[in-house]
């Protein structure tokens, strides 16, 4: 009797253990949690480093320096080589963005129809700068669920998207992506990116991510160091008129 009570009790065990494989989480869940892990800092601050690579091998490279505060300011401004010293892009709540080009007397609003354009020539388009997300963006199928991650489909919301879709795989583990497929409007995969993280603090930081079109044979990496969260940025930082250098304003 004893031996009938204790299997009795391993097997209950089991198919409790059992259930979150069997029934695997929701994908809109999923989503948000990925989204958590991007968005939980309060603020930000870091280097990056841009590494441009075409077909042939041959490397460019620039630097920049980035500020964000919660999830939808962000500031990039590009410090190497000097061609692009001073130019700076600002991203605002609404997926707003202003550019900023030292031979422009001020910043000017991108337009949303402008999406489709590349980002400072990388591999990444306007679009994938967005602040919004992914979960108010996306609407999220599970395709897949095994032992290490969760795969998603992710539909866009807006017709205006240059993506039909977006398959991502999400760690189960951590709950970050791990990689990301991009298809065309015509479903045909054209782009995909991958992450590298390293745990800061609390938070997990996507210290290498590269994008590559596959159409072009060309990548561009993007490594970002010297980070720093919740630093208590202002949102004077984040201002349209503060994207000028001072030392800029001096020159004109």
């Amino acid at each position: 009797m004893r031996i009938l009570r204790y299997t009795s009790f391993l097997l209950i065990l089991l198919t409790v253990a059992a259930v979150p494989d069997a029934m695997p989480q929701d994908a809109g869940a999923i989503l948000e949690g990925m989204d958590k892990i991007i968005f939980s800092p309060k603020d930000r601050e870091g280097k990056i480093t841009i590494i441009l690579t075409d077909k042939a091998g041959k490397e460019k490279i620039r630097e920049a320096t980035m500020l964000q505060k919660g999830p939808a300011k962000k500031l990039y401004r590009y410090t190497k080589p000097e061609s692009q010293a001073g130019i700076a892009t600002l991203s605002l709540p609404n997926d707003v963005m202003w550019l900023y080009m030292p031979a422009f007397a001020k910043p000017k609003k991108i337009s949303m129809l402008a999406e489709s354009q590349t980002f400072n020539n990388t591999d990444f388009l306007l679009e994938d700068m967005a602040t919004i997300p992914y979960a108010d963006r996306y609407i999220p199928e599970l395709l897949q669920s095994d032992e290490d991650a969760y795969l998603l489909n992710l539909v866009p919301k807006s017709e205006k998207s240059n993506y039909s879709k977006i398959v991502v795989k999400v760690s189960k583990l951590y709950g970050y992506a791990v990689t990301m497929d991009y298809y065309d409007r015509k479903g045909k995969k054209f782009k995909e990116q991958t992450y590298r993280y390293e745990k800061i603090g609390q938070y997990w930081n996507a210290s290498e991510i590269v994008m590559k079109d596959l159409e072009k044979n060309h990548s561009t990496k993007i490594l970002l160091s010297d980070v720093k969260f919740d630093q208590g940025l202002p949102d004077e930082l984040f201002l349209v008129e503060r994207m000028k250098l001072p030392e800029a304003k001096k020159q004109n």
